[in-house]
């Protein structure tokens, strides 16, 4: 079957299965009749609000069916979905969608980002509006998420393949015509894809408003799905419910029980092959760049313990700090080669890749080796990234932010263990003045999203940095640890 655009699968699911359901969010299900004709409708709207062919449209609403339905009517004009948190501060949307030139914002108040057309959460089309089939078009490309990059500036990811699929080839082993329960956040690429790639095989998929173990647990025993989708941090939330709400759970309908974003500890990677089983639990490794994808199952993680897999799209090769490819079991830094070159999978909008010298080899900056079987292996996912729930913190983002801050003279911004969330964001910061903590938190709160705002705040004496503006984030993290 050929390639066939996101707009033309929804219809034809919904022509075929009008009144099965295709998406619940909390307590809202939509039917696949429900979510072509809203969308046919929300869509003529948008054209009505200035979206066009290969438009970016920012999307900046809470987990909801919203959420998804605002996505499904951009590609239904070729247009393509820009995914933020619906929590951003105005400084970093309007950031955002200036870098994105976002012909609309849905989610945000009119006003909130200047010189661009905004509707506010919770607005609806005008009921008069046809949601009749649509003239069928394809957006050029699939998605553009964002990151905020290692200088702390936002930089936008625009995928290279267009938002057209085949249905029941779709890869990630989603099922056909299943249900798939997603739970992650909608704005992260991962929760996005594996959401769109689901109802593109006509799946029943499952989002929450927000995370909670039981309603996951609750969901599987009762919906019977082929697929989950987790991190780390959710099946270590999962894993410390009370025995007896675990005991309960049913997850023998499970296919791929599938988890990425993040290392996941060895003890409880072993703890869900345990209860899944080992032909269930796979892993998957790779940017929102894709140029080369990892993929691991239980039962090959147990005979290649902390692997994250052999690399099933691209290539993956390890060289050291002078472009030298090392030998099996050496750390360096992974460098990764998509298999149609560079550039073939993904566009930054606002950076540019890191190639090795003059080649197609790019790095996302994570440290590992690979051994004598071709299983890569993470050392670091980046020197100085920080990991909070599976989602990804750059220190000069927030560094920026803290500095802005007029008692501030110096600081710098370390991740530290937590046993809930991986790491959490520690601030040591030089205020010979003094500085209000209470003030200081406020005046992040405006600055940064609240997961990227530190946790914990040190204040010190002397300089953090030295003369030349250099700071050892791995030395205050080893001395904080």
């Amino acid at each position: 079957m050929a390639l066939q655009s996101i707009s033309s699968i929804i219809s034809r699911h919904a022509a075929e299965r009008p009144h099965d359901p295709a998406l619940t969010c909390g307590d809202t299900t939509l039917s696949w009749r429900e979510l072509d004709r809203g969308t046919n409708r929300l869509a003529r709207a948008y054209a009505e609000l200035g979206v066009e062919q290969d438009d970016l449209v920012t999307i900046a609403l809470p987990n909801s069916t919203d959420f998804v339905s605002a996505a499904i009517a951009v590609w239904k004009l070729g247009a393509t979905p820009q995914p933020v948190s619906a929590k951003l501060p105005g400084r970093e949307l309007t950031e955002i969608v200036e870098l994105a030139d976002s012909s609309l914002v849905v989610g945000a108040d009119p006003g909130r980002v200047p010189d661009h057309r905004s509707i506010p959460v919770g607005w609806q089309p005008d009921p008069s509006i046809s949601d009749e089939p649509l003239p069928d078009r394809t957006a050029t490309h699939f998605k553009a998420p964002t990151s905020g990059g290692s200088t702390g500036r936002p930089k936008i990811i625009l995928a290279q393949n267009p938002g057209a699929f085949e249905v029941g080839a779709v890869g990630l082993s989603i099922p056909l015509r299943d249900t798939c329960i997603v739970p992650g956040v909608l704005y992260h690429n991962a929760p996005f894809t594996s959401t769109t790639l689901g109802l593109v095989n006509g799946n029943h998929v499952v989002n929450f408003p927000r995370f909670d173990g039981e309603q996951v647990l609750r969901a599987v025993t009762e919906l019977r799905p082929k697929y989950l989708y987790l991190v780390p941090t959710m099946m270590q939330r999962i894993s410390k419910l009370p025995d007896e709400v675990k005991a309960a759970a049913d997850l023998t309908s499970l296919e791929t029980c599938i988890h990425m974003a993040a290392p996941c500890p060895a003890w409880l990677k072993q703890e869900w092959i345990e209860w899944v089983g080992p032909d269930v639990l796979c892993e998957l490794y790779a940017g929102t760049e894709v140029q080369s994808i990892t993929w691991i199952t239980g039962r090959e993680w147990l005979e290649h313990r902390g692997s994250v897999g052999r690399p099933i799209v691209g290539e993956m090769r390890v060289f050291d700090d002078d472009g030298v490819e090392v030998p099996p079991g050496e750390v360096g830094e992974i460098y990764m080669r998509a298999d149609a070159g560079a550039g073939s999978t993904y566009r930054y909008l606002g950076a540019d890749p890191k190639r090795l010298s003059d080649s197609e080899w790019e790095s996302l900056g994570d440290m590992g080796w690979i051994d004598a079987d071709g299983y890569v292996y993470l050392a670091d996912r980046r020197k100085d990234m920080i990991l909070r729930g599976g989602a990804n913190i750059y220190p000069a983002e927030v560094e920026a932010a803290l500095d802005a801050h007029p008692a501030v003279h110096s600081c710098a911004v370390i991740g530290l263990p937590d046993d809930d969330l991986g790491q959490r964001v520690h601030a040591v910061v030089e205020a010979p003045g003094g500085a209000d903590e209470a003030e200081l938190r406020a005046h992040m709160a405006e600055h940064l999203v609240s997961y990227k705002c530190p946790s914990s705040y040190e204040f010190v004496d002397e300089p953090v940095r030295d003369e030349a503006g250099k700071v050892r984030r791995s030395l205050l993290a080893q001395q904080r640890s």
